[in-house]
């Protein structure tokens, strides 16, 4: 009987975090979709979309400046040639860096959650032509679209996988 009553007691302790877990979800979902709101319908640009800004940038026909708002690890580790790097925490510094109201501007993170946030944020701030990226490098990387890092230079990723798993081995010295 005492273990039954530990059970119940157990689990009316536990349904209520699951039932508030449910609740935080579900309001993140609400509001991820109210800063989507924010961001006018013709901000919103597919990697393709992108490819074309950045080639217009690369030739000097374009003054757009890309942002790539992953962490610095993940920008170190292969990013779109010329583009920023701002951490997706810190949109609160663009104001100091970009001063025209105006500037075009092509955000993108991983996917495009993060690059949600930020966008929503600089449109909130007040620059008029603050472009997402829907898909991210990853959708990049689908693309074939190449990407760079200071050790490799350019880098063509022939299959991307979030799931992919590998044994480390330690190594000792060099």
């Amino acid at each position: 009987m005492k273990k039954v009553l530990m059970a119940f007691v157990c689990l009316a302790y536990l349904c209520p975090l699951g039932v508030a877990q449910a609740d935080l979800e579900a309001n993140e979902k609400t509001f991820f979709t109210e800063l989507k709101k924010v961001i006018p319908q013709d901000r919103f640009v597919s990697v393709d979309d992108l490819h074309k800004k950045w080639l217009e940038v690369q030739e000097g026909k374009s003054k757009a400046i890309i942002i790539d708002i992953r962490t610095k690890e993940e920008f170190d580790n292969g990013h779109i040639k010329g583009s920023s790097n701002v951490d997706s925490g810190h949109a609160y510094t663009v104001p100091k860096k970009i001063t025209d109201p105006n500037q075009e501007i092509w955000v993108f993170c991983r996917t495009q959650h993060r690059a949600t946030y930020f966008v929503s944020m600089l449109h909130n701030y007040g620059y008029k032509n603050a472009y997402l990226v829907e898909g991210g490098v990853v959708g990049w990387i689908e693309k074939g679209y190449p990407l760079v890092n200071e050790y490799l230079g350019e880098i063509k990723v022939t299959n991307y996988s979030k799931q992919l798993k590998e044994e480390y081995v330690y190594r000792e010295g060099h």
